[in-house]
């Protein structure tokens, strides 16, 4: 199942908030370590793949990892470790969003495409033209700003095995293929991935890769005291849960009031788990499906409502595999492991266009035959 519980919020091409320092990343020492050391060394490696579960950090580390290299301050702090001056111009302009040669591909970039049958197009993937506007013509242009490391234009590709392999757009891979084999001077690439089998070998094989992880308990209490948000004690403690240590799981659970859900399906899936059917479950996840689509697109009108979608069904499917993992923990597996089944397939279904509603309707009918 996918485990990313949260839809990518960027419609533009720069962060919208300010991001940490390299150094103040938690949870992932080896990747910073690793990213730290390249910059000591000089000889920072033109193109990179960071990959590991979602939510994670991976993007937040892309960024700092940018505002670094670019930061023509950026030298040995007391302890030896890279590091740019806080109030740098490259500092400020990366946390304003509005660094020129820091650039961010994403799919929601097709919305802003210089050609109109783009901009109408369902955002299933990063198609050709976004390459072609946002990378291609870009990394051949002289650099706006001086920068340090060696590096003077950064760009980073989100969700990049989402990158377009259809046949239509065959060349769209190969295109940054060519790209990372004969790179322009000063240029880094950062492919930021949850499933890096979707990249094409030859361009795994051109990247240095940087693996992250979950993060531990310790990472994630500290997450939470930099949230600055007061949560109640049972709601934090579900939200821990439901994170299984991503950061950006946790922010959703958060954001979506996702215990708040989690506590309305509660008797309904307890009448399930007892072999009973419950007329009113399937309608009930529907409900917050459409409810979140609603407000999703009430804040974002850009936003995909298919994407929204896809994003709310994989919500309300991960509340109920967490509920069936505790009664795993719990030492219960009688018809969990089956109810874990019911669910991916579920998503399988609504991933092949299915209704929500029949997909769910279905799933509520399976959870009580699974008991």
């Amino acid at each position: 199942m996918n485990g990313a519980g949260i839809l990518t919020p960027v419609n533009s091409e720069a962060p919208a908030a300010p991001i940490t320092l390299l150094s103040a990343v938690l949870g992932q020492d080896r990747a910073v370590s690793t990213l730290h050391a390249a910059v000591a060394s000089g000889r920072v490696h033109h193109a990179w793949i960071f990959a590991g579960p979602p939510g994670v950090g991976k993007f937040t580390t892309a960024l700092a990892f940018g505002a670094l290299v670019l930061d023509p301050t950026t030298a040995p702090d007391l302890a030896g470790v890279p590091a740019p001056e806080a109030d740098s111009q490259t500092q400020r302009l990366v946390a304003r969003g509005a660094h020129p040669d820091l650039h961010i591909i994403t799919r929601e970039l097709a919305r802003f495409s210089d050609d109109k049958q783009v901009r109408d197009r369902k955002l299933t993937t990063i198609p050709k033209e976004v390459v072609d506007e946002r990378l291609l013509r870009p990394i051949a242009l002289a650099p706006t700003l001086r920068t340090g490391a060696g590096v003077s234009k950064v760009f980073i590709i989100d969700e990049a095995e989402l990158l377009d392999r259809s046949t239509a757009h065959a060349p769209v891979q190969n295109s940054i293929l060519k790209t990372l084999e004969e790179p322009p001077a000063g240029s880094m690439v950062i492919l930021v991935t949850s499933a890096e089998e979707a990249l094409l070998p030859t361009i795994r094989s051109r990247c240095q890769r940087v693996a992250f992880g979950a993060l531990d308990a310790g990472a994630m209490r500290a997450w939470f005291g930099r949230l600055g948000v007061d949560i109640p004690p049972d709601e934090r403690a579900w939200i821990e849960r439901f994170a299984s240590g991503s950061p950006g799981r946790a922010l959703e659970g958060v954001r979506s009031k996702l215990y708040a859900w989690a506590r309305a399906l509660e008797p309904m899936l307890d009448r399930a788990e007892a072999g009973a059917f419950h007329p009113d479950l399937g309608p009930a996840m529907t409900g917050l499906v459409t409810e979140w689509v609603e407000q999703r697109l009430k804040e974002t009108p850009s936003a995909s409502k298919e994407s929204a979608t896809a994003g709310a069904v994989r919500l309300v499917l991960s509340i109920l595999a967490e509920r069936q993992r505790a009664r795993l923990r719990s030492g219960d597996p009688s018809g969990a492991l089956e109810a874990i089944e019911r669910v991916l397939d579920a998503e399988r279904h609504v991933a092949a266009h299915v209704p929500v509603n029949f997909a769910l309707e279905n799933l509520a009918a399976q959870l009580a035959r699974a008991g």
